[in-house]
């Protein structure tokens, strides 16, 4: 897999995310900010990054390093 699938991956499965990632073969660095993430915890946030992901954790991709949070958090940082 390659970091531009994995993107269009949770793009798709979080509509309206902005989404990065770096890395290659089966190792990636993502950064994902939505407004989903509303209310969630941290754990949660990126438990929903992982329900997009499906299958595909474990197999394909074999470690995600996340950062997540919302538009008003990343734009404090």
């Amino acid at each position: 897999m390659q970091a531009h699938e994995l993107q269009e991956l949770i793009k798709i499965g979080i509509p309206g995310a902005e989404v990065t990632v770096r890395g290659d073969g089966d190792h990636f660095d993502a950064v994902v900010v939505s407004e989903e993430f509303s209310g969630l915890t941290m754990v949660q946030q990126h438990q929903l990054v992982y329900r997009t992901l499906g299958d595909r954790m474990g197999g394909e991709i074999h470690a995600l390093a996340l950062k997540t949070c919302t538009p008003e958090e990343w734009a404090r940082q």
